[in-house]
């Protein structure tokens, strides 16, 4: 199905979130953010949530006080003006480096995830000297949400954990899913006809992608919102995972 179908989307920021803390309870949090905007989560719907919530709440940080800096570390940060400790804990997240220069480090993360600086980042993280690393297996913690808000509520949502990427030859980042339950990330339709007969080849669909985008545009980065219910999307219910989305290298023309 595409978002063409739909009767109409609602987007929905759940507000009032507290900051999260290790060993939180994320569903908990969730469903108490939609009771204080006046939200019942129904079947069908699609909650978004920000990957910073979740990877707090999972104790994914870094205290950079912990953390030696290598020499490569070193000389990279003194070029550009970085922490080195920082540039450190993009090193060691990385499986692979795509390119480094100007300061930024393009790398290939252990998901998969081709990103900028491994995903590390250090906005957004109370205390000045920590940064947060991405979840160890967003699928997995998209999966544990998504069981947690049946036990809790009774309710059958698919659950996306989204993070800002940016864009090859394109300005300004976009949300992308890391993780889904519930939910096919991609509608095929290949091998069906398009409105002149023309039968479609190579048009796959990144619809996670597509939810996690719109969805932030309610979340926004500074409003304390990362909990998004998307609502009225028909869209094809599947165990799903966000690492499906991720191109075979054997694909990859830019590697």
């Amino acid at each position: 199905m595409s978002g063409a179908e739909s009767q109409g989307i609602q987007i929905i920021g759940l507000r009032g979130a507290p900051e999260a803390q290790p060993g939180d309870d994320l569903a908990r949090m969730a469903l108490d953010a939609a009771a204080a905007t006046g939200i019942t989560l129904e079947d069908s719907d699609i909650l978004v949530v920000a990957q910073k919530v979740v990877s707090k709440v999972e104790g994914m940080l870094v205290d950079l006080r912990t953390i030696e800096p290598s020499d490569i570390a070193l000389r990279y940060a003194q070029q550009w003006g970085r922490d080195p400790r920082q540039t450190e804990v993009v090193l060691r997240e990385s499986a692979r480096i795509v390119r480094m220069d100007r300061g930024l480090i393009i790398s290939q993360t252990r998901h998969g995830f081709v990103c900028a600086n491994a995903g590390v980042d250090a906005s957004n993280v109370p205390g000045g000297e920590s940064v947060l690393l991405l979840p160890r297996d967003p699928d997995a913690s998209a999966a544990r949400l998504r069981a947690d808000l049946r036990r809790l509520a009774g309710v059958d949502v698919a659950v996306i954990i989204s993070d800002s990427f940016g864009r090859p030859w394109r300005l300004g980042i976009v949300n992308v899913a890391l993780g889904v339950a519930g939910m096919a990330p991609l509608a095929d339709y290949r091998g069906q006809p398009d409105d002149f007969g023309r039968v479609m080849t190579s048009s796959v669909i990144a619809v996670a992608d597509e939810v996690a985008s719109a969805a932030e545009l309610a979340t926004g980065k500074i409003s304390r919102t990362p909990f998004v219910l998307v609502r009225g999307y028909p869209y094809q219910r599947a165990e799903g995972k966000g690492s499906s989305v991720i191109m075979d290298p054997a694909f990859d023309l830019f590697k």
